[in-house]
């Protein structure tokens, strides 16, 4: 340590400073949970005081497209884990190459959600069914949006010499645990939406 010419302690350059990027995201997906959380006892909460749930005419959700929806997206989380496995070992193309399966993956999922909402037979403004659905899936699909752009930035620093090591790997950790986190979302999402 030096002092500086106010008398204040200035830090050395040896100074080691933890690394709290990890805990800034977990802090941050923590967040968004609670964000996610309000509007899942929201939509609960509508329903359980309907007289009919969802009202009366509404056509009944199919369920194909949007269970091929999640069979993608739930795998596409084991698809990005084998990323995290492969920079440990130093494998940078199979994490380019997972990464670009991951993002076809959600990409996939989001054209998906795009046809469905096309010819869902309600709208936005139709009623509160129709409210609570369109904001919980495009909120949901918002933050998909946000992970693709993630997996496109590991993906372009990827191709940066040395950027990714097994040491240094700290942006593939966290677009896999933020993918991740989508993807559970998306699980608690069916179920109230489509299932129960």
């Amino acid at each position: 340590m030096t002092t500086t010419m106010h008398g204040a302690i200035a830090p050395s350059e040896t100074t080691h400073h933890p690394d709290l990027r990890l805990f800034g995201l977990i802090v941050f997906l923590c967040s968004e949970g609670m964000l996610f959380f309000g509007l899942f006892a929201a939509y609960l909460t509508f329903r359980a005081v309907a007289t009919e749930w969802p009202p009366e005419g509404t056509p009944e959700l199919e369920l194909l497209l949007p269970g091929i929806n999640t069979i993608i997206l739930v795998s596409s989380s084991f698809v990005i884990h084998q990323a995290d496995e492969a920079i440990k070992e130093n494998k940078l193309a199979a994490v380019r190459g997972w990464f670009l399966a991951t993002f076809v993956m959600g990409a996939i999922f989001i054209a998906g959600q795009v046809y469905e909402y096309a010819h869902l037979e309600f709208g936005l403004t139709s009623h509160l069914f129709g409210s609570t659905f369109y904001i919980l899936t495009g909120f949901h699909g918002l933050h998909v949006l946000i992970g693709l752009t993630l997996i496109a930035a590991v993906l372009a620093r990827s191709l940066k010499p040395g950027h990714y090591t097994e040491h240094s790997h700290f942006g593939i950790a966290a677009a896999s645990i933020y993918w991740h986190f989508v993807d559970v979302i998306w699980i608690v999402l069916f179920l109230l939406l489509y299932l129960l």
